[in-house]
This record gives C-alpha cells, sequence and structure tokens, in this order.
C-alpha cells in the first residue's frame, strides 16, 4: 500500500512521450546535440501553409481580446505592448483579476490536485505541452518580434525550439531527480535475535507557489525554464511578464492551460499576471508570503531586491559586462567578423553579447605578422561596417531596438568619452520603414576612461580597452566578471599556455569561455542539453539553465516510517 496516494494518474501521455524523455535525459548526462524541435522554419517539418497560416492568426489577433487563455480574472487589461518595427500599439488585451490575492487564491487553489499527482503524469503533461506549443511556433516568432524587436528568424529560433529545449530540459532533469530514490522501501537490520523491520514511504514535496517574472528582450527562453522546473517538481506558478513582452508567454500559457484542463487539472495551475508600466504588481506579488519560489530575469537593481526578500527561493539572471580577449590569431579578418556579428545580433540586446575587447597596444601575432592595436581596431570596425550595412545581411542580424530607453542610451555613448571609432546608424529595414534600429557604436577607451567599462551599457554600445599586455586583459576581464558580473567571455590566443590561464581565471570568476571562435559558432549562442547558461558563479546570476540544483530547490524529499510488515490494502 501506498501511504502518499497520487490524486490523478494518467500514464497515456507519458507513455506517448517516453522516447523523448528518454533521449532527452541522456542528452543532459552526454551533453551532446539534441532536440525534437528543429531550429530552421521550414515547410517540411511545420508544415507547407504553416507560416502564412500562424501569420494570418497573429494579424488577426492584433487589437483584440487574447481569449485563449481559460484562466480565472474579473477584468481586461489593454497592454503597452508596441513593435520596434511599426511603433504602433499591438492593441491586445489580457483577462486579468483586479487585485492579487484573486491570483494566489486561484492559483493555490489549483495545486491541490498537481502537487499529489505522480511525476510520470507530470512528466507526460508538460511534453505534451511543449508538442502543443510547436504547432504554434510560427505564431510565437511574429509575436516576439513584434514586442521584443528581434529579427524573424531570431525570434522563431529563441522563443520556439531553443525555449522548449530548455523547457524539456527542465522537465527531464526534474523527472530523474523525483524519481531518483524508490516511494517504498522494506528496511531491516539486524539487532541480534530478532530483527528491526520498518516500512519507509517518501513523497516528494512542492516548495510552494512560484513567481515567473519575465524581461522584455526574451519572454520565452529565460521564462521557460523555471517555469517548467516548478510545474515538473508540483508548483503552481503565477507568470508576471514585462509589460512590453506579454503576448509570447501568453500564447505559452494558454497552451499548457488547454492541457491541463484536457486532463482534469485546474488551468489556474498556471496564471498570467499582467500589469501596466505605470502600476506594476511584481513587487506586491514578489513580496506576499504564498510565494515561495521567484524566477527572475532582468536588471540589477531589481534582481538585487529580489535576492534579498526573506523566506523566498530565487532563482536570477541579472546584467553582466561580457568581454573578448584578443592575445593571437591565425586570420584577423576572419576573427573581426565573428566579432562583428557577435555584437550586432539582435543590436547587441542579448545578455551574452560583448562589450568589452580588450587588445595589447602593442598590438597582436597573426599568422602574417604583428597587427598593431590599430589595424586590430580597424579591422573590427570594417567588419562591423560590412556587415549592418549589408543590404540583405545588416537588417536581419540587427533587428530592432526593443526600448526606447536603449536608444537613448546609444545616443548619449559617444560623449562618454573615449575615442569614437565608429559612431551608431540606423539600419534602413526595406520591410518596415519606421523600425527602431541602431548599429553599433565602438570606442577606444583610454586608461584614464576605464570607469566606463565597469558596468553594463546595455545594447550595441562596445569598448576596446587597449591593454599593457594579455595579462593585464585576462586580469580586466577576470575582475570585472568577479565584481560586476558576465555571463559569457570570447577568448583568441594561440598559446596554450595562455588559454589554459584564461580558462583558469575566467572560470574562477565564474564564466565560461569561447576561444578561437571564427565561423558560424558566436560567443552569443548556448545549446540546450549542452551549455549551462550563467553559472550562479558571479554578480551576473544566482542560477544557471540548466542544473540539477535549478530544478531539485523546488521540492523537498519527505519519508515517513511504519513498524512491522508492509501494510495492507
Amino acid at each position: 500500500m501506498q501511504i502518499f496516494k497520487p490524486v490523478k494518474t494518467n500514464d497515456s501521455l507519458f507513455i506517448k512521450h517516453e522516447s523523448v524523455l528518454k533521449d532527452a535525459t541522456e542528452a543532459v548526462h552526454k551533453r551532446v546535440h539534441y532536440t525534437p524541435f528543429p531550429e530552421m522554419p521550414s515547410p517540411k517539418e511545420y508544415g507547407e501553409t504553416a507560416e502564412a497560416d500562424q501569420k494570418s492568426k497573429f494579424e488577426a489577433q492584433l487589437n483584440g481580446k487574447f481569449d485563449r487563455l481559460k484562466q480565472s480574472s474579473d477584468t481586461w487589461l489593454t497592454s503597452d505592448e508596441e513593435s520596434p518595427y511599426t511603433s504602433k500599439s499591438l492593441g491586445l488585451s489580457y483577462p486579468a483579476f483586479s487585485n492579487v490575492e484573486s491570483y494566489i487564491k486561484a492559483a493555490d487553489k489549483a495545486s491541490q490536485d498537481w502537487k499529489r499527482t505522480d511525476a510520470k503524469t507530470r512528466a507526460g503533461i508538460l511534453i505534451e505541452s511543449l508538442y502543443r506549443l510547436k504547432t504554434n511556433f510560427f505564431e510565437l516568432a511574429f509575436a516576439t518580434m513584434h514586442t521584443t524587436g528581434q529579427a524573424f528568424l531570431m525570434s522563431f529560433q529563441a522563443s520556439g525550439p531553443h525555449a522548449a529545449d530548455r523547457a524539456l530540459e527542465a522537465i527531464a532533469i526534474g523527472y530523474q531527480e523525483l524519481t531518483r530514490f524508490p516511494d517504498h522501501i522494506s528496511w531491516e537490520k539486524s539487532a541480534g535475535k530478532f530483527n528491526l523491520k520498518l516500512e519507509k514511504y517518501g513523497i516528494n514535496v512542492g516548495r510552494g507557489l512560484g513567481l515567473a517574472i519575465g524581461c522584455s528582450t526574451f519572454p520565452t527562453w529565460n521564462t521557460l525554464p523555471g517555469l517548467y522546473a516548478s510545474l515538473i517538481a508540483g508548483n503552481a506558478v503565477i507568470v508576471k511578464p514585462h509589460p512590453k513582452a506579454i503576448y509570447p508567454i501568453a500564447i505559452v500559457i494558454g497552451m499548457i492551460q488547454d492541457v491541463l484542463s484536457e486532463n482534469g487539472f485546474d488551468p489556474n495551475l498556471v496564471m498570467l499576471a499582467v500589469d501596466k508600466a505605470d502600476k506594476q504588481i511584481t513587487k506586491e506579488l514578489a513580496e506576499h508570503p504564498s510565494v515561495r519560489i521567484i524566477d527572475f530575469t532582468g536588471s540589477n537593481t531589481f534582481g538585487s531586491y529580489v535576492e534579498s526578500l526573506p523566506n523566498k527561493i530565487v532563482f536570477t539572471e541579472k546584467a553582466g559586462i561580457n568581454s573578448v580577449i584578443i592575445d593571437s590569431v591565425d586570420d584577423l579578418e576572419a576573427v573581426a567578423k565573428n566579432i562583428a556579428f557577435s555584437i550586432s545580433l539582435y543590436s547587441g540586446q542579448m545578455c551574452t553579447a560583448p562589450q568589452n575587447i580588450y587588445v595589447p597596444e602593442s598590438g597582436i601575432k597573426t599568422k602574417d605578422g604583428v597587427k598593431s592595436l590599430a589595424e586590430v581596431e580597424n579591422a573590427i570596425v570594417e567588419a562591423t561596417k560590412g556587415l549592418v550595412e549589408h543590404p540583405k545581411a545588416g537588417f536581419a542580424v540587427a533587428g530592432a531596438i526593443q526600448s526606447k530607453d536603449t536608444v537613448e542610451r546609444i545616443k548619449k555613448a559617444g560623449a562618454l568619452g573615449g575615442k569614437v571609432l565608429l559612431e551608431s546608424k540606423p539600419i534602413a529595414n526595406p520591410e518596415f520603414a519606421d523600425a527602431r534600429t541602431g548599429s553599433p557604436i565602438i570606442i577606444e577607451v583610454s586608461k584614464d576612461k576605464r570607469d566606463l567599462i565597469k558596468g553594463e551599457m546595455f545594447g550595441p554600445i562596445v569598448f576596446i580597452v587597449p591593454t599593457k599586455d594579455t595579462a593585464e586583459s585576462i586580469e580586466l576581464a577576470a575582475s570585472g566578471a568577479r565584481e560586476h558580473g558576465a555571463i559569457s567571455c570570447g577568448a583568441y590566443t594561440k598559446d596554450p599556455a595562455i588559454m589554459e590561464q584564461i580558462a583558469i581565471q575566467m572560470a574562477e570568476a565564474g564564466t565560461p569561455v569561447s576561444f578561437n571562435l571564427t565561423g558560424m559558432v558566436y560567443v552569443n549562442q548556448n545549446s540546450g542539453f549542452s551549455d549551462f547558461h550563467v553559472t550562479g558563479g558571479n554578480p551576473a546570476g544566482n542560477a544557471s539553465f540548466t542544473n540539477p540544483e535549478f530544478v531539485v530547490k523546488r521540492f523537498i524529499r519527505v519519508q515517513s516510517r511504519v513498524e512491522g510488515d508492509a501494510l495492507s490494502n
């Protein structure tokens, strides 16, 4: 007999997706490339008419009510969402409660069955929701594009396949940890002339209500890992999106609610809690005593506030200062092109985008001899100009600027101090004449202006920092990561001893390093099932997508004992 009987069990969806779960778990352990969600939006994979059909669906949804959510509500809220491509309001309204307490009560009630449900049932339902989402990847792409400013291909990949990969990764780790130990143990110990016998029964207990606080630039990619990690662990979740980027995560939540409802669970288990920029409910939700788990992506200031809240389990990804260390290279032109792409991709609005580029003032070694600092700077400038001014590639790589604050930051960057090597200019978009755009501004920073490199300058703002030598470059990059946080680091060297030195010092600063990238792999990119995103080892964040700690801290294991033989039914 089980002391802790699951309230509801249904193996059908688990059986349907068991092979996917098995493959995902194997990939987590082997750290190999794996995805059941192809990242290219091809007709073969997603249907001949999928893109056109879902673009029409996206357009029909604009200026209307998003009525696909099954959650409880008492009002409708018109969002602040505005397209960075058209500068027009999306005109979307979402179901909402007029007070925070109603979200808390509805989610708590919905959690009662879910927290007493077995891991197989949860895993099956959650994986099914990802496959439902797959049928809407194109609408998700258009929604992401017109809230974040990401270009179409990045919007498709990041919000669709890549976000689903990270969610599946969390499910796989969660299922493994939830089933690691047996639910029933017949325990026996010799005590001389007789044996002690105990029947031991274990149960996994979710920590409680989760709150996922979304960001404006990656509303699904950054939200899904924590959302699915909390759900597989047995917790209800309230998702509080950024006021400017609600539509993409609303699509996801609608899919989850559909699958929950179809399988007899209260759809309020996952709730969308929307607000407006001038009347946000984030702090009220975060400080509520019923909220026990918080996932946050965003600024250092608010992230530090969340981390300071008492009696909360908090997972954060905040801002960082990402570096590139250039010591020696084979082909400077190839290096410059790779760096140019990295600083231009989504106009530097990725948390992994490089900001500070360290180059010895005496120059670097190449296969063609020593190249001076000026030659290295010129190579990066010319490669960047060649990319952003390319009539077909520039706008597709750079996308649009999500926030007007970022535009102002770019405008003011040239007056901060330092020598401007490349001015920021608008990037013409042939489809959207009013797109809010800006190419990278590249600034050489003299030694007396190095305070500029000690904080994140979000957006396409890049500093080239001349250093005494590579040893100083490494020290500046490592100390910056330790003191201010970093999520990525690019490094170029042909010397194995220097490579080891960079790897060790940056690892001790909690920062992974990508060495000698010159091809189609960029420092910005992270692969689900293989790369850990953020280490939790420096101020850029206290958690990692997706290691076991990211999941196991969301539940506890409780074991009860019964003396004597096993209980009979």
